[in-house]
């Protein structure tokens, strides 16, 4: 009688060790899958608003820092569209003539996608309504001033749901090789527009 109460003890003991295992190994686990699965949706935002300003670049001939002029450009902005046709004078056909056929909506030409929002443009992904953090400028190059911008999600921002330590130890990672803890594209001291995930 008591080998049969020692033995289920022990099986209910070797289950329960083996489900403590078993969790701490899949923490980290569905922590990644998480992390991926909403960097996914957060990228995504942040090339939206890279094509947005790049786009608002090429009419205004600077980037934007607000999210209220950004959004109302992708909204109501139009571009010119150009044919480019050969100059008939030029017989190197090495001139072209732009001709403007006539102009479309930012939106419409950026955005096509179903149930594309302008208003959602600003909002971090998962974050409970928290808002990109936006700058834009000029910075000098060479002696040239340059027009740049940057747009950030920290993983605080996007990630505060999940395990308090491995958001911790992701931080971290990237704090200790000077990089910036979440997602941004473009930057305020280089002149690039590309994004820290490319």
């Amino acid at each position: 009688m008591i080998q049969n109460i020692v033995k289920v003890v022990l099986a209910g003991v070797i289950v329960f060790l083996g489900y403590v295992l078993y969790t701490n190994i899949m923490k980290p686990v569905k922590f990644n899958e998480e992390v991926d699965k909403r960097s996914k949706e957060v990228v995504q935002n942040l090339k939206d608003i890279r094509a947005a300003q790049l786009t608002y670049r090429s009419i205004h001939s600077s980037y934007t820092g607000s999210f209220d002029s950004l959004i109302d450009f992708v909204r109501n902005g139009k571009i010119a569209v150009v044919k480019m046709v050969p100059d008939p004078t030029d017989t190197t056909f090495t001139r072209t003539i732009r001709d403007t056929l006539g102009f479309v909506g930012v939106q419409d030409s950026l955005f096509k996608r179903a149930g594309f929002d302008p208003s959602e443009l600003k909002e971090i992904p998962f974050s409970h309504g928290k808002i990109f953090e936006l700058n834009a400028g000029k910075i000098e190059k060479g002696g040239v001033k340059v027009n740049v911008f940057e747009v950030r999600a920290s993983y605080d921002s996007f990630l505060s749901d999940l395990d308090k330590q491995l958001l911790s130890n992701l931080n971290s990672s990237k704090l200790d090789i000077e990089k910036f803890p979440g997602l941004k594209v473009g930057s305020m001291e280089e002149v690039s527009t590309d994004g820290n995930w490319e």
